[in-house]
């Protein structure tokens, strides 16, 4: 391992405002020390918390921190290195209403009691074309969701990939899921929100290629049997080019 990784690891250790918890340990049946304590413990405030799942470099966290200060961010990621960024960034900014969590987004239900979450993002995550399971917005998923989200609670997903904005939009209308936004072109859209002066890195990415952003704001129903969709979807074609390329467009 690198020194530069081993630096941010242990900038990772000192940061008092970053959380970590192995999968192995919550796999062996215990819970993280701050469940159903976030505000009480560690924001000091009854705000409504927001989770960014697979935060990375914790950009969009940080973003919507600085955004909405009457709500309070958890950044949840297993990378703990690109991480450190977001991580390093809201302590040298000194925002009060952040918090990196480094766990297993699997075992999340185990790191946030009922009713603790008011929102979700979901911010560009891998499709997964081949692993229904391990797509973040799969029916195993949202059911992990819903044991700590509120009943009114919202989930958004913002992705490039038509793949994933498809598939989330079969399963949301496929168990009768209120949605408050869908669109398949969030910045051609008359959709306006504070949300949209936040691009990342990689969104900006996205962007600079001719790729569309696309956006759904959801809200699950809880206490009902979900139902998985059952449907063919054309793959992203760019995604079997790798992530530098577009439908056979390289990367100059």
């Amino acid at each position: 391992m690198g020194k530069n990784k081993l630096s941010k690891f242990a900038d990772m250790e000192q940061f008092e405002h970053v959380f970590q918890i192995s999968s192995h340990v919550l796999r062996e049946g215990n819970k993280l020390e701050m469940r159903g304590q976030w505000n009480e413990r560690f924001f000091g405030n009854k705000n409504p918390i927001v989770l960014e799942l697979g935060c990375g470099k914790g950009e969009y966290t940080v973003g919507l921190a600085q955004l909405f200060p009457d709500k309070n961010f958890v950044g949840v990621d297993i990378k703990g290195a690109r991480m450190w960024t977001g991580a390093k960034d809201s302590h040298e900014k000194g925002l009060r209403n952040v918090a990196f969590l480094r766990t297993d987004i699997e075992m999340i239900q185990h790191c946030f009691a009922e009713g603790e979450v008011a929102e979700i993002w979901l911010t560009f995550p891998d499709p997964q074309m081949k692993k229904t399971t391990k797509r973040l917005t799969a029916t195993n998923f949202i059911r992990s969701y819903l044991q700590f989200l509120q009943p009114d609670g919202i989930i958004h997903l913002k992705t490039d990939s038509n793949f994933m904005f498809t598939y989330t939009c079969e399963m949301v209308k496929l168990n009768h899921f209120q949605v408050n936004v869908s669109t398949d072109n969030l910045y051609a859209s008359n959709y306006v929100s504070p949300i949209l002066a936040i691009k990342t890195y990689y969104e900006q990415q996205w962007l600079g290629r001719g790729l569309s952003i696309k956006y759904i704001q959801f809200v699950p129903l809880h206490n009902t049997t979900l139902v998985e969709p059952d449907l063919e979807i054309e793959h992203d074609s760019y995604r079997s080019f790798g992530r530098s390329k577009r439908h056979g467009i390289e990367e100059t």
